[in-house]
Parts: structure tokens; C-alpha cells; sequence
């Protein structure tokens, strides 16, 4: 059984890959965070204590773990909190991938990263995977650096892009676009929403299974994994409020340049499947059905 080792499993998406992998049963698996595991299930797989922007920390488990595939989630992904501290995104976005790159070498681990649309500058997307990046952001940039890391300096490399992922994590404690607009939509007060930003949702599941197709194909090179409904996010808050039944007479529309965000966003991204699709066999959820399974496990923690 290969060892497959997973950074930052305590997140959203670490945590649906060390479930999808459970199910799947053709790994030893090695799931990483930093601190205390926070995953309800405690079987079936090891937890380390992983701070990724420490080199010995990261030379230390990969030296106890000797992993075969390595799928690293792991990064600081507030674009706003990256843009104020500098320091921070650039130790856990670039410092931390250069030792990660490196102790896979070490290892001759296949790496599996994940990366975002904020590569792009938003002027012409849907992208494919051999368009150029072009941060507007100190996040964007900080994930291009990355990727130019991997891509000079693995020996055996895949990077996996994808866009607003959404989905509950263990205990429902964190948000994310869909639960904000849920519960927002809930409370009945008007909410302004970005009109001229497009995107296309990812489930966190359908994420988690394009990694793992990615480390049971072996993959090499880069790879669009996204959801495949394109939607403006107003759009998106709207679906969500006819999902639930609630009216949308509360959704206001807002330009971009209204909020004051510390970092820009790309306007439009969203991504060309079509490579993901036929190479690794990636078949993302409608929005919709998404949002059904969102749901069902929404409704799972309320009874729990």
C-alpha cells in the first residue's frame, strides 16, 4: 500500500480527502495539520503535527512517514489577511512549498499541490491550463510563486487549480460562501452582493476526489479542478436562496470597487475542465446537488 501523506487535514478540503481516502482503502494514510487533529473520525489513518513554514518540522514527519504521494492543502488562503501580512503568506505560501518540494525529492514522493484561480488577473477567463499566470493580489502572486517552485524544482509533480470551494467541515465550525449566503438568507436582512466577479463553485468532495484521481493516476502537470456551473457570485447567493426557498428581494447588487478590500479579486476566472475530465476521469456535481449534499451533511451535525 503506498503512503500517502495529506498537509493541512484539519482544513476543508484536507479534511473530505482523508474521508474520500478511508472510503477509497488503497492508501496508508498520514493526514497533517498544525496543532491538535480536529477530525471527528479518529481511525483508520496517523495524525501528525505538521507546521509547514518550519523546514524541520516538515524533514521531521516526512522522515517518520517516508510518503509515497504527498497532497498538500495546506496554505494561508485569506486573500485579505495576506495582503496585510506580508510575512506570514509569503513564510506558509512559498517558504513552506520549497520545503515541502524539497523533502518529497528526498523521499522521490509524487506531489500532488493544490493552487487557485487567483494566478490569473481575471481579464479573459475561463482559462485552460496553459494560460499565464497573472496575479492581481499579493495572495495571487504568492500562489504563482509557489507553482513556479514546483514546476522548476519537483522531480515528480502535479498542480491541481481550483476556485471558491465550499463545503461544511467537521462539527459545521467554519464558513464559506455558501453557508454565509444560507445563513444570511435566513435571517431575512438585506445583503450586498458583488455583481462583477464570476466564478465557478467547487464542492469540496468533488476537490478532494480530483486530488485523489490525480494520486491514483500519477498525474503530471497542471490540472483545472472546479465545479462546472459558471455564475457570477450574485448568481451564485441567488441559487442558493432558491434552493432554500427564500426569496431573493434582499439580494443587493454592489460593484467591486465598493467594498474596500484590502486585496483585488479577479473579476472573471472560472476554468476549461475538458484536460481534468478526460485524463483523470474528473466528474464534478451540478451546483445544485451540491448544495443538496452540503445539506444532507448540515442536517447530519444537527442531530449529532
Amino acid at each position: 500500500m503506498k503512503k500517502l501523506l495529506v498537509t493541512g487535514s484539519n482544513g476543508l478540503l484536507g479534511q473530505k480527502i482523508i474521508y474520500r481516502a478511508l472510503e477509497l482503502g488503497v492508501f496508508e494514510i498520514h493526514a497533517s495539520a498544525r496543532g491538535e487533529n480536529r477530525l471527528i473520525r479518529r481511525d483508520g489513518y496517523q495524525y501528525h503535527d505538521l507546521d509547514i513554514g518550519n523546514r524541520g518540522n516538515v524533514n521531521s514527519v516526512f522522515n517518520e512517514v517516508k510518503p509515497d504521494v504527498v497532497i498538500h492543502t495546506a496554505a494561508m488562503t485569506n486573500v485579505d489577511a495576506c495582503e496585510s501580512d506580508r510575512e506570514g503568506c509569503l513564510t506558509n505560501n512559498v517558504h513552506a512549498v520549497e520545503y515541502i518540494v524539497d523533502a518529497c525529492n528526498a523521499h522521490k514522493a509524487h506531489l500532488i499541490h493544490v493552487s487557485t484561480d487567483f494566478v490569473f488577473d481575471g481579464e479573459n477567463g475561463p482559462y485552460d491550463e496553459t494560460a499565464a499566470p497573472n496575479p492581481v493580489s499579493y495572495y495571487g502572486w504568492s500562489k504563482a510563486e509557489a507553482e513556479r517552485i514546483v514546476i522548476e524544482k519537483s522531480q515528480n509533480w502535479a498542480i491541481l487549480r481550483t476556485m471558491l470551494v465550499y463545503g461544511v467541515v467537521d462539527h459545521a465550525s467554519r464558513s464559506n460562501i455558501v453557508l454565509w449566503a444560507k445563513n444570511a438568507l435566513a435571517k431575512g436582512d438585506p445583503i450586498n452582493v458583488v455583481d462583477d466577479q464570476f466564478r465557478m463553485p467547487t464542492l469540496a468532495e468533488d476537490l478532494a476526489e480530483g486530488c485523489l484521481l490525480a494520486a491514483q493516476k500519477q498525474a503530471k502537470g497542471i490540472y483545472n479542478i472546479s465545479g462546472k456551473d459558471f455564475m457570477s457570485i450574485i448568481e451564485l447567493v441567488r441559487r442558493v436562496a432558491d434552493f432554500y426557498g427564500y426569496g431573493t428581494d434582499k439580494i443587493n447588487p454592489v460593484n467591486s470597487s465598493t467594498l474596500n478590500q484590502p486585496a483585488r479579486r479577479p473579476p472573471k476566472t472560472g476554468f476549461i475542465l475538458t484536460k481534468a475530465m478526460n485524463e483523470l476521469g474528473y466528474e464534478p456535481h451540478s451546483f445544485e446537488k451540491g448544495l443538496s449534499i452540503v445539506e444532507a451533511q448540515l442536517q447530519k451535525f444537527a442531530h449529532s
